[in-house]
């Protein structure tokens, strides 16, 4: 392995080499084989369930940023649009039937997400859906601890642990 970067990969997956770089973690080139790997970004949603002037927080139950605050949401599938992941994902941590029509596209962000020492560069799609009530319940005690309503007159930036989710909860509702 060159110098030039930091890398998760300790060898060549095609030949086994240890002559490779991986350009700013996106690019990996095998000198041996000519093996080319590129790490793209992965494809995720938020959603920004709101009640009159407070935004749903989730409590991380699990790393990364384990304890901090984020938005329900997570990874698209294979094969399914950023609406219908939004809603699978709300159905999946909170329980909640969600349609996509019910959803207000708000941004895009990118952000960075260390699993298991592996970085993942994300593109982070932000949705808006106004609630009529604030019954709501975990239904994914593992990646959840618990849930916060918050006054978007009484956020804390610091307590987000995602960039994205605190770059566009700052940028469009922290007045």
């Amino acid at each position: 392995m060159t110098d030039s970067s930091t890398s998760f990969f300790t060898f060549c997956p095609n030949c086994k080499s240890e002559h490779f770089e991986f350009e700013q973690l996106f690019r990996f080139t095998c000198h041996d084989c000519n093996f080319v790997y590129y790490h793209n970004i992965a494809a995720a949603v938020a959603v920004i369930l709101k009640l009159d002037d407070k935004i749903l927080f989730t409590v991380r139950n699990v790393d990364p940023d384990k304890g901090k605050w984020d938005l329900p949401g997570g990874f698209i599938d294979p094969n399914e649009n950023a609406q219908e992941a939004a809603c699978r994902e709300i159905k999946e941590e909170l329980g909640l039937d969600l349609q996509p029509s019910d959803l207000q596209f708000v941004t895009t962000s990118p952000n960075h997400y260390l699993y298991k020492n592996v970085p993942y560069r994300t593109m982070d799609l932000f949705f808006e859906c106004e609630l009529q009530s604030d019954a709501i319940n975990i239904t994914a005690e593992d990646e959840i601890k618990e849930l916060l309503w918050v006054k978007t007159t009484e956020i804390e930036l610091d307590k987000i642990g995602f960039v994205s989710i605190r770059k566009v909860i700052g940028e469009k509702y922290v007045l």
